[in-house]
């Protein structure tokens, strides 16, 4: 913004230059040559008189001389004719004496006692001003006298001139530069504190709030008026972030005890009330699970961190023999095929997370027999493929939403599983979608992330904005971790 501002009134500036100093400049140059012709037009009406006095006494040695001496001053060319248009003396020694020039235009018409101003070019192929005056006394005419000043002065000091002029307006624009970048930090520095202060904000932390006393009126007034708001933002993150992490601790012991004390009924009740209290057991530990779920999710959205390469395959291995002891149990096969993905982009932990949860959802409908596929696909996909009942469209377009179950449901979860895989793919920057693996059943959970090596070739993953996401919740790596 500083650069917009300051070429803008560069430009403004440099508009107003132009407009002032071409039209004083033209004028001015006009002026001069006006001048210079009225001068030399002067110096050549009195040589005239003086030449024809001259002829007029038959005095003839004295023009060359007269020539001469305007030459050496002026460095003019003078040429005095007698009234027939014979050449009486030339300055520069070019022409012969006693040649005819009547026949010149100029010649011509001031011995026709007409004066003439005329632009030439010069034996050098230079500008050069030729005056032609008649030597008359009344309408008597006895001879002509042309004075040839070359141009070189006059264009030597309108080039001096148009220099003044351009060295004016550089000094006028540097002047305008200085006060225009002044004032352009002055008005983009609390811009810049601002968002840097988003930015730290967007993080989760706000170190350096903007300074609401520099800077114009209306840019301090919404510095102050964004410190109001993050403060309350920090209060309200920090309230939020405080009731999760005490929560997760008061709500565990409760539900544990409960469970506890319903299981220390079972010797105490009627045999036909045990379906009753397995059940209850059952919706407990359910709740339980919601609670975990729920607490998971809040952490996520409470914490701020950067994607960072990960490699696809190691962790994708390693999660897949995790849990092959468990989907030996209920006699599925986990099997990892395609070609090696490399490094990817994703959140600390989140990779694990997401396969766990994908192989727990799908390990929980797949009927014992069949494979669960974890299949890499080029440009960074992932797909992990059961031969469960599937999902119909409607439901799939619903899956990610929190607390959502399907209605033909006969499994225990709690409808959060799918919301933190979709919340940690898109943290990481990926995608998420759901389709049949077959026409006859199955789904297929494909998840998109952006390859490590064409994101930093590009040079547009490591810099990239934080993302609000957490860190892993769940059991450590050494089991399956309970999906929710």
């Amino acid at each position: 913004m500083t650069r917009r501002l300051l070429l803008s009134y560069l430009a403004l500036a440099l508009l107003v230059l132009v407009g002032l100093e071409i039209p004083l400049g033209y004028f001015y140059v006009r002026g001069e040559e006006s001048r210079f012709s009225q001068g030399v037009e002067r110096d050549a009406s009195m040589l005239a008189e003086v030449a024809e006095e001259n002829i007029e006494k038959r005095n003839l040695e004295a023009l060359p001389e007269l020539a001469r001496e305007y030459a050496d001053d002026t460095g003019a060319r003078v040429v005095v004719v007698d009234r027939d248009g014979r050449l009486l003396t030339d300055s520069a020694g070019a022409t012969a004496i006693e040649a005819d020039l009547s026949r010149q235009p100029d010649i011509a018409a001031a011995l026709r006692n007409k004066a003439t101003t005329a632009t030439r070019k010069d034996a050098q192929g230079g500008d050069a001003l030729a005056v032609t005056m008649p030597g008359s006394s009344g309408t008597t005419i006895r001879g002509a006298l042309q004075v040839t000043y070359p141009m070189t002065m006059v264009t030597d000091r309108e080039r001096r001139i148009w220099l003044a002029l351009v060295v004016a307006g550089g000094c006028v624009l540097a002047v305008v530069a200085l006060v225009a970048l002044t004032l352009a930090r002055w008005i983009t520095r609390p811009l810049r504190t601002l968002e840097h202060a988003t930015t730290q904000l967007a993080d989760g932390h706000l170190d350096n709030p903007p300074d609401a006393a520099t800077g114009p009126p209306e840019l301090r007034r919404l510095a102050s008026s964004f410190n109001h708001t993050a403060t309350r933002l920090q209060h309200l993150l920090q309230a939020q972030h405080g009731f999760a992490s005490e929560a997760s601790h008061q709500l565990k012991t409760p539900l544990a005890s409960l469970r506890l004390r319903l299981e220390n009924f079972e010797p105490y009740l009627d045999p036909r009330a045990h379906t009753s209290l397995e059940e209850t057991i059952e919706e407990v530990e359910r709740l339980s699970r919601m609670v975990h779920g729920l607490l998971a999710l809040a952490r996520l959205e409470n914490t701020a961190t950067a994607p960072e390469p990960v490699d696809l395959d190691a962790v994708l291995a390693d999660r897949a023999a995790t849990w092959e002891s468990l989907a030996c149990e209920q006699h599925v096969t986990v099997a990892v095929t395609g070609p090696g993905a490399g490094r990817v982009w994703a959140v600390p932990g989140a990779l694990e997370q997401i396969i766990d949860n994908l192989i727990a959802n799908a390990l929980r409908v797949s009927p014992p027999g069949t494979t669960i596929t974890l299949n890499r696909a080029p440009g960074a996909e992932l797909h992990v493929i059961d031969q469960g009942p599937g999902m119909p469209p409607a439901d799939r377009e619903r899956a990610f939403d929190r607390f959502w179950r399907a209605s033909d449901s006969h499994h225990d979860g709690t409808g959060l599983g799918l919301p933190i895989v979709h919340h940690l793919v898109h943290a990481s920057g990926g995608q998420i979608t759901l389709s049949a693996a077959t026409p006859s059943g199955g789904l297929d959970a494909q998840v998109r992330l952006r390859p490590a090596e064409q994101e930093r070739r590009s040079g547009g993953a490591t810099g990239r904005a934080a993302h609000r996401v957490g860190r892993r919740t769940s059991t450590p790596r050494s089991g399956p971790r309970t999906p929710v």
